[in-house]
């Protein structure tokens, strides 16, 4: 399964992120190019522990844990227009350039971290997580919004 502990699999993300322009069009949902990817960057931080996600509701959570597995089973894309925790909505416009920076510096500080750097936080929405779980998330969401703009 595809995760960002793969440094090949981090290459290719970052390959991605090269061919996304601030005026990509989305196909789905709301946000910029460079929303998205200050969007993507926040859950990096989760995932790198800069960042400690807020806890969602208790009947949210245990949806959480009850999807997780689905979730995180095969190789299937995310779905389009997912609920997202409101601490990752970034609706004020941000600088293309510097976003795509920032997260291709996350990916690599979480690609090169490994295990050992990975967050031993839960998620906001999917609760206790091992560090492949996160891997594979990052992964998969990461993947989502690239293909949100066709790259």
């Amino acid at each position: 399964m595809k995760n960002l502990f793969d440094a090949t699999v981090a290459d290719q993300v970052k390959l991605r992120l090269e061919k996304l322009e601030p005026q990509s069009e989305r196909r789905w949902g709301k946000m910029t190019a460079a929303q998205m990817l200050a969007h993507c960057s926040v859950s990096m931080q989760w995932a790198v522990g800069e960042v400690v996600p807020e806890m969602g509701p208790l009947p949210t959570r245990l949806m959480g844990r009850l999807v997780k597995p689905l979730v995180l089973r095969n190789e299937d894309p995310l779905r389009k227009n997912s609920p997202t925790a409101k601490s990752l909505i970034v609706a004020d416009e941000r600088d293309f350039r510097k976003e795509r920076e920032r997260l291709w510096g996350l990916i690599d500080q979480f690609s090169a971290g490994g295990a050992a750097g990975c967050t031993k936080n839960p998620h906001s929405f999917f609760g206790q997580m091992t560090p492949d779980e996160w891997a594979i998330l990052m992964y998969k969401h990461v993947d989502h919004h690239l293909r949100q703009f066709g790259v």
